[in-house]
Formats: structure tokens, C-alpha cells, sequence
């Protein structure tokens, strides 16, 4: 097997993703290209994987009946909103109206 590039769709369990990969293949009765996902459980030692990060995946060993994958290295973070953290001051006083 060759390494597999994919984005990561879940990551609710502890040192494990599912990651989707996508490939092309030439259907050869339309003579079209179709694109086909496949889902890898992949591990992830630390838990630094987000959902939307792209990853490059090695294949490993197998680590469980499903898990036959290793993160290798994470391509691209997703971008998460965070909220802007409140300063202890505020900038402007609140004026009550009594």
C-alpha cells in the first residue's frame, strides 16, 4: 500500500480519526470520470486532529479490527472560529440609566 492524502470527517474518539479520501476513476461505458470516497480509521497518537484538517495517512500494522492507518503528518489545519477572549477592563465605562 502507498500513503493516502484525505480529509479528516470525525474525530470524536480517543487517538482515532476517520478520514474521507477521494479518487477518480474512468468509467468506461459513460467515458466519464467518477469520484469515489473512501473512509480510513486512521490513528492519531496525540489527538491533534481537527475535523476539516487534511492529512497524509502511512499504513501501519493493524491497531484494531478497523484502524490499519497512521497520521503521518497534518497538510493543513482547518479554520476554527474562536471567539475573541474578553479583556478583565472593559475599554468604555457602562452607564446605568438610573
Amino acid at each position: 500500500m502507498k500513503t493516502v492524502v484525505g480529509m479528516v470527517v470525525s474525530n470524536k474518539m480517543q487517538k482515532s480519526v476517520v478520514v474521507a479520501v477521494d479518487r477518480l476513476f474512468h468509467h468506461k461505458l459513460y467515458n466519464r470520470y467518477v469520484k469515489r470516497t473512501s473512509k480510513f480509521m486512521a490513528h492519531d497518537e496525540h489527538n491533534h486532529c481537527n475535523i476539516g484538517d487534511r492529512v497524509r495517512l502511512d499504513p501501519s500494522r493493524p491497531l484494531s479490527k478497523r484502524k490499519h492507518w497512521v497520521v503521518a503528518e497534518i497538510l493543513t489545519k482547518a479554520r476554527i472560529y474562536q471567539p475573541p477572549v474578553p479583556s478583565d477592563s472593559p475599554s468604555a465605562p457602562i452607564q446605568s440609566n438610573s
